[in-house]
């Protein structure tokens, strides 16, 4: 902004001299003209006949080296017309008389005539020689406009450093930057290094005198002749002022520039007015300069147009800028003053208290930390629901609707999120202190981390778990969550028949809820939690909708992103939100639904792995739980493999948990009655000696080890348990032998608190055994063989059973028993046809098929079976009943069979296997198909296996008949 600039020399000099100028030197000669006469209507307050004026000087704000225009305003008032003096300074010769001239860079914009400019001189030697002229009344330079440096972006602006680099520029190479046409500028003060010029007229630089300080020959350029009276030029004078005239209405800048010279100044020319708007106009320097090189006057009266209309066009947008910034001011400022107003009016009538006003704060509190993170489109609902709170009635159900909306609404953690951890150390760390075993699923686990570390971030990914009951998939997805740090939340969908548990309800019913994943963010905080959806195989389906569909929307990565619940009705991004589920059976998840998850598989222990997962695990939890030290109990080896054998032979080990948990409850039972002992008892123990309670609990551990072998051998158990129970059989003996000194005693009654567990007393803790061996047989009899199914509990095996009901000439024929199911219907049907084919191909005369009523029977009549993995086995049976062979000992097998004699694949290799592990067998035959799932087992998995992979039944034929002389052996 342009100021008046308080010059102390230039204003003491100005008033000791009074000069008057010509009125011609600024109308052109012509004060009668049109242009003087619109240009006078422009000032307020002044005669029409003023000629004699004060001067006045104006200057850029920036007072450190800015080199503005500033306005050469006239002359200071004389009282004497008689007096005459020089017209800025006294010169002898002329000015025009000037033809070798020090060059002056100007950095920023061009010195026109008729204006004043200060600058900043740097260079010593510069400002010796300008003082040095002026002292030998040489009072003029040449002021040349520098070009921009092509090795800088002008666009950058000018700055410090350009003004330094200015400074630097000498001889030559100043030569070479600086314009052409310039102006003749006259020194009026030099002030330190701060010289003042006042433009006179236009140069042209013919050639360089002299380096340093640069000194140039010019020419003085005149304006072209023009017809003051063409009315194009006055047309286009006329836009000028018209266009100044409009700018006074906007800019009080440009008011102050344009009022001031036209009261100080007088009339104009065409030239004059031409560098007045180019000046004055907030214009390009390069634009500055073509109006400066301009000669012809029409033309500069042109580009001054162009220049004085954009500028117009700015000062309408910086006036619009400047209404909408005020108006907005003012409104917050109004809205503050009646607020302030409205709370005082309260305070005064007791009111301060306000429900309503309490409220409101309350939820702009709550919202004001995540407001920054908080969608554009959720922040607009929730102003609308404030300002409606505010006009409700306190007392009307719909406040209470809308109070319920926004608490909710501003509850939710809107782009909270927690930081993850993808550290796969650590994850391997958690899962290993977790879980033992379950290689395979850790593996999957750690990758999908690893992906996660990759990527950045771990969504996009449906993890489904599947298994049976008790293998720790609810527990996995608990690890995984704290292996990535993320918050935890599960919630189960086992018979979930409404929609609304999903998606929520409408908020205009009674009890209106959000659904399922609103709560969920709302109780974790984050938005980002890992979400565990239990029993995701066993939704339901009633009048209110099918869930399955609803899950669509929730688990789609694509959909997620603005999962729309029907209560909030806002969009919300869960497409950062880690969705674990879990199944028992994947063939009951909707395929919609599965076909968005990436399914692992948790096949069970072994009972290795139960063993290791007991001592680890389960007995450290419990005995804690129990409150029980270490040292007050012991559950040796062989009964802990006794009861995994005998009570708890389930893939999971939910109820081997349960039978430990039974165990250490009794053992706690018995610690406090031998620590809390009654009056009578206590009398008892204090009359007998420490040789006869030693000797008296001595004789009772020998009846319980009787009784107990007595039992064992009505139950069968593995191979293992067997040996181990001969190990332990020297016990009793060994704690019958106390010495009788009395810190022998002592050490007799710290082993008579210490509860050992083991097999002979461990029914006497869970009770008789619950299964028994699945080894019917130890010798195989005819029409028998073992086959290994899949179950929903893990794998088992199961038992096939064929016999001749009658015979006789055409009553050939195949019974089935055993609730089976179509499709094993179906299989059996096929054994029957292919064994008659197996039979006419090894023994073409033997008409047992043709003359058999055959019974063919699958043990456990209660249990539904179904399933397309049993044919081999009943191929087996029946033609052990038919060549009246025995099926080979410790074999098993299980695979499906084409009419032709083809085995297809089956599912469940781990499981199976495990059955097989389970029940002693030695020989198991698989398809061909499987053998890769089988060389994917772990290592303990298929020790002690003897495994054939057969793809043609034919195989199996040898495997399990062999020759005669192995079966002539075996029924012997």
């Amino acid at each position: 902004m342009l100021k008046i600039l308080s010059l102390s020399c230039l204003q003491g000099r100005f008033r000791t001299q009074p000069t008057r100028l010509p009125h011609s030197y600024w109308n052109g000669g012509d004060s009668r003209s049109p242009l003087s006469r619109v240009l006078r209507s422009l000032r307020s307050g002044d005669g029409a006949n003023a000629v004699y004026y004060r001067r006045v000087f104006f200057c850029s704000e920036s007072g450190g080296g800015g080199d503005q225009p500033i306005e050469a305003k006239a002359v200071e008032e004389v009282e004497a017309e008689s007096k005459a003096s020089s017209a800025i300074v006294p010169t002898n010769p002329r000015p025009e008389d000037y033809l070798t001239v020090i060059a002056l860079p100007l950095a920023h914009r061009p010195l026109f005539p008729g204006f004043y400019m200060p600058i900043y001189v740097k260079d010593a030697k510069l400002l010796e020689a300008l003082v040095e002229n002026r002292k030998r009344s040489i009072p003029y330079a040449g002021a040349f406009l520098l070009k921009d440096d092509p090795a800088t972006d002008s666009s950058l602006g000018s700055g410090p450093d350009s003004e330094k680099s200015v400074y630097e520029l000498k001889g030559k190479e100043l030569y070479k930057r600086l314009h052409e046409v310039g102006t003749l500028a006259q020194i009026t003060s030099i002030q330190g290094d701060q010289v003042v010029l006042i433009g006179h007229r236009r140069l042209r630089i013919t050639e360089m005198v002299d380096e340093d300080p640069l000194t140039v020959k010019v020419d003085h350029l005149k304006d072209k002749p023009y017809d003051k009276d063409d009315d194009v030029i006055k047309a286009t004078s006329f836009e000028v002022i018209s266009t100044l005239r409009d700018v006074l209405k906007t800019s009080s800048l440009w008011r102050d520039h344009v009022q001031t010279y036209t009261q100080h100044i007088g009339d104009f020319n065409f030239p004059r007015l031409a560098d007045f708007g180019a000046a004055i106009s907030g214009a390009n320097k390069l634009l500055c300069q073509q109006v400066l090189e301009e000669l012809d006057v029409y033309k500069r009266l042109k580009l001054t147009l162009e220049l004085v209309k954009k500028e117009m066009e700015i000062s309408k947008i910086q006036e619009s800028i400047a209404k909408a910034i005020e108006e907005k001011i003012s409104g917050e400022q109004r809205r503050y003053l009646l607020n302030e107003q409205l709370k005082a009016i309260k305070k005064e009538l007791g009111l301060e208290t306000d429900d309503k006003t309490a409220l409101s704060a309350k939820f702009r509190e709550r919202l004001e930390p995540n407001r920054e993170k908080c969608p554009p489109h959720v922040l607009q609902v929730i102003e609308e629901e404030l300002t409606k709170l505010q006009l409700l009635e306190a007392s009307s159900s719909e406040f209470n609707v809308t109070r319920n909306y926004l608490d909710w609404l501003t509850a939710l953690p809107w782009g909270n999120y927690s930081d993850e951890n993808f550290d796969v150390h650590r994850a391997q760390t958690i899962l290993d202190e977790d879980h033992y075993g379950l290689t395979d699923v850790k593996e999957r686990i750690l990758e999908f981390i690893a992906v996660g570390k990759l990527r950045g971030t771990s969504q996009g990914k449906i993890i489904c778990l599947s298994g049976p009951p008790g293998v720790g998939k609810t527990s996995i997805g608990r690890s995984i969550a704290r292996a990535l740090n993320r918050k935890f939340y599960r919630f189960s969908v086992g018979g979930l028949a409404d929609v609304a548990e999903i998606k929520g309800h409408r908020r205009t019913y009674i009890g209106a809820m959000p659904g399922k994943m609103v709560q969920c963010l709302k109780n974790v905080g984050t938005a980002n939690p890992l979400v565990l959806i239990d029993e995701i195989d066993k939704l339901g389906r009633g009048h209110a909708g099918d869930p399955a569909s609803a899950l669509l929307e929730l688990l789609d990565p694509e959909q997620n992103a603005n999962f729309l619940d029907h209560y909030l009705d806002v969009p919300i991004d869960l497409s950062k939100v880690l969705f674990v589920c879990t199944a028992n059976v994947v063939e009951m998840i909707p395929n919609p639904l599965l076909d968005r998850m990436e399914v692992i598989a948790i096949a069970g222990y072994i009972t290795d792995e139960k063993v290791h997962i007991a001592r680890d695990y389960l007995e450290k939890a419990t005995r804690e739980a129990c409150g029980i030290n270490p040292d007050q109990v012991e559950v040796t080896d062989a009964a802990l493999l006794a009861l995994i054998e005998n009570y708890c032979r389930e893939a999971g080990v939910r109820n081997l948990q349960k039978q430990i948990e039974k165990i250490y409850r009794k053992i706690a039972l018995k610690i406090v009655r031998q620590t809390m002992p009654s009056e009578s008892s206590t009398d008892k123990i204090e009359g007998n000696d420490s040789q006869t309670e030693v000797a008296e609990i001595v004789s009772k551990k020998d009846d319980e080890v009787i009784e107990t072998n007595k039992l064992q051998e009505d139950v069968p158990t593995t191979e293992d348990v067997i040996e181990i129970n001969k190990a332990q059989e020297d016990v009793p003996s060994d704690n019958a032998e106390q010495p009788a000194d009395s810190k022998e005693n002592e050490r007799a009654t710290v082993d008579m608190e210490k509860v050992v567990i083991d097999v002979p007393n461990l029914h006497d803790y869970v009770g008789k055994p619950v299964f028994h061996a699945e080894r019917i047989y130890d010798q195989t009899p005819l029409g028998v063989v073992m086959g290994l199914a899949w179950t929903a509990m893990g794998g088992s095996t199961l038992y096939i059973e064929t016999t001749l009901v009658e015979q006789g000439d055409g009553k050939g024929a195949l019974h089935l028993t055993g609730q089976l199911g179509d499709v094993m219907k179906e299989s059996a049907q096929i054994a029957h046809t292919v064994s008659r084919a197996i039979l006419q191909g090894k023994e073409p005369e033997n008409p047992f098929f043709a003359n058999s009523k055959l019974h063919l029977h699958v043990p456990a009549g209660a249990t539904p079976k179904d399933g397309p993995s049993a044919g081999c086995t009943m191929i087996t049976s029946l033609l052990s009943l038919a060549l009246k062979k025995p099926v080979k000992r410790d074999l098993a097998m299980t695979g499906e069979v084409t009419l032709t004699g083809r085995i297809l694949p089956i599912g469940g290799v781990k499981e199976k296997t495990i059955a097989a592990r389970r029940s002693g067998v030695k020989t198991i035959i698989f398809p061909e198909a499987n053998r890769r799932d089988f060389d994917e087992l772990a290592e303990n998995v298929k020790e002690g296996l003897d495994v054939h992979f057969v793809d043609d039944y034919s195989q199996i034929f040898e495997l399990a008949f062999g020759n005669d002389q192995d079966n002539s052996e075996q029924s012997s």
